[in-house]
């Protein structure tokens, strides 16, 4: 349980029904990419942009400077490669330039993440 749970549930004195976050989506993805990605369109920080990243070809955005692994992977991003590469990186693509991130092992964050790209 996230913490933001836990405490609207204390708040509510335990004796309501669940309150779950409308915007885990949102705070997994801003815990965790935020530092170097944007879901904003041309928007290229340190990493690029990861609006409507879901049926990319990897290393394709215009006006980023994509390692040539990501650039040779050959992957069309999906929602099953991209869980796999949030939650390793370097065993999707060898050679990537995300460090030091070296993945989400939680695979319902891995998740919540990936369904909140979809929607970006």
């Amino acid at each position: 349980m996230n913490r933001r749970v836990f405490a609207l549930l204390l708040a509510g004195g335990l004796t309501s029904a669940p309150v779950f976050a409308q915007d885990d989506g949102q705070t997994a993805f801003n815990n965790s990419c935020r530092t170097c990605h944007t879901l904003k369109e041309g928007d290229n920080r340190q990493g690029p942009s990861l609006a409507g990243i879901i049926g990319r070809k990897a290393g394709t955005l215009p006006g980023y400077n994509f390692s040539d692994s990501m650039k040779q992977s050959g992957i069309t991003w999906d929602e099953s490669n991209l869980d796999q590469f949030i939650a390793n990186p370097d065993q999707v693509v060898s050679g990537n330039t995300m460090k030091p991130y070296g993945g989400i092992t939680d695979a319902a964050q891995r998740k919540t993440i990936v369904e909140f790209l979809k929607g970006g």
